[in-house]
């Protein structure tokens, strides 16, 4: 994977032509103004679901990048993360000419895609084990593909705060699917390739690039107030190698 730093992204890979592009949000804290350290685990933590979307991709000509922060926490009002998201939204919309985008968010980078999704060039969001407080807002998620997984055991970020954000996007009128691992545990350590997989599948799918599951495509089609599609359980095995 070709890689090239930006301020606030660093790209994993360019294709000269881009098809689509994939963006990664890594987890933080609710408090914290300090930068990033140099060993940033949230952000390794995100580099296995990079390569496989760009495994997943093949030579499909996916752009794949990480956001980058400038502080480890949301801060507040401030809402750090989320404006340092739609930074590298916007950036990388232009290195690769606007091409249709998926963010990928784990945690509160869940919530930062989740805020930055209005992007005219934003397709959807892949929400993985998102922190999703009471009152975000859903307007902005309006004609957006969202994707949420959680594991029903986690104990950093709410599984029941994350199942009404879904039920709020759908009522603002998205296009909702989400899924659910028992038990399992908020770093996504359990049946992690499950995890990796299941991203790179729904980003792929997002982007018009693979099949939109048939579980996925009937939950999209619901409407607002049906609580059907958002408790599908997570696949055990949710794409193949390469897309078709």
């Amino acid at each position: 994977m070709t890689e090239r730093d930006e301020e606030r992204l660093v790209v994993r890979r360019l294709p000269p032509a881009a098809a689509g592009a994939v963006l990664l949000l890594h987890g933080g804290y609710e408090q914290d103004t300090r930068a990033p350290s140099r060993l940033n685990v949230p952000a390794l933590r995100m580099r296995p679901f990079a390569t496989a979307v760009a495994r997943a991709a093949g030579g499909r000509g996916v752009a794949v990048a990480e956001a980058r922060y400038r502080y480890r926490g949301w801060n507040g009002g401030r809402a750090d993360a989320a404006r340092d998201a739609a930074e590298a939204v916007e950036r990388l919309a232009e290195l690769t000419g606007g091409a249709p985008t998926v963010l990928i968010g784990h945690s509160m980078g869940g919530r930062a895609a989740l805020r930055a999704a209005g992007a005219a060039h934003v397709a959807g969001v892949v929400a993985l084990a998102p922190w999703c407080p009471p009152g975000e807002p859903v307007a902005q998620l309006a004609h957006r593909r969202l994707v949420f997984a959680h594991a029903t055991a986690d104990r950093v970020t709410s599984p029941a705060e994350s199942l009404r954000m879904a039920a709020d996007a759908r009522a603002a009128g998205a296009q909702v699917a989400r899924y659910e691992l028992p038990g399992g545990d908020h770093a996504m350590l359990r049946r992690m390739r499950a995890w990796h997989r299941f991203a790179a599948l729904g980003a792929a799918a997002l982007l018009g690039l693979a099949p939109v599951p048939a579980e996925m495509s009937a939950a999209f089609a619901r409407r607002p107030g049906d609580p059907d599609g958002l408790a599908l359980p997570l696949p055990r095995a949710a794409s193949p190698r390469s897309l078709p």
